[in-house]
């Protein structure tokens, strides 16, 4: 008896969450400008690894309509567009001025990026070392030529 009550509150409070207007309907802002790739391969790569987060060009799951799930979606998409946009890519990176290069560097190199927790439902973004070394070289010669 106790049990059934429980799954019902779970049931119902799952229910009610789905009415909070939070993540629920996703759009994409127009794409604006992207850095001078340095080549294919290193847009490849970050489209691949990055820009599900870090562009305009979000590609959102099923699960990204259901909260509370909707919500974390949400959240990292807009804090990642924020840190850096691909997209937008003329406006302000909320980067400090000569810091951006290294902290890419930095984030895909130890791990950081792409996080360890949207690995196991975006499996494509999993780079190889080697992979990982060209997305760092490439975002370091895209971002030097587009004057970051």
């Amino acid at each position: 008896m106790v049990y059934r009550a429980v799954v019902g509150i779970i049931v119902a409070a799952g229910g009610l969450i789905q009415l909070v207007p939070i993540g629920h309907g996703h759009t994409n802002p127009a794409v604006v400008s992207e850095p001078a790739w340095d080549s294919s391969r290193t847009r490849q790569l970050a489209k691949r690894a990055c820009f599900n987060c870090h562009s305009n060009e979000t590609i959102w799951p099923w699960y990204s309509g259901i909260a509370p799930i909707s919500w974390l979606t949400e959240r990292d998409v807009k804090g990642g567009r924020s840190h850096l946009n691909f997209s937008d890519w003329n406006s302000s990176q909320g980067e400090t001025e000569n810091g951006e290069a290294e902290k890419v560097e930095d984030r895909v190199r130890t791990g950081a990026m792409p996080p360890w927790f949207y690995l196991p439902m975006h499996p494509e973004a999993k780079l190889t070392p080697d992979e990982k070394k060209a997305l760092i070289d490439g975002l370091q010669k895209s971002m030097k030529d587009s004057g970051r």
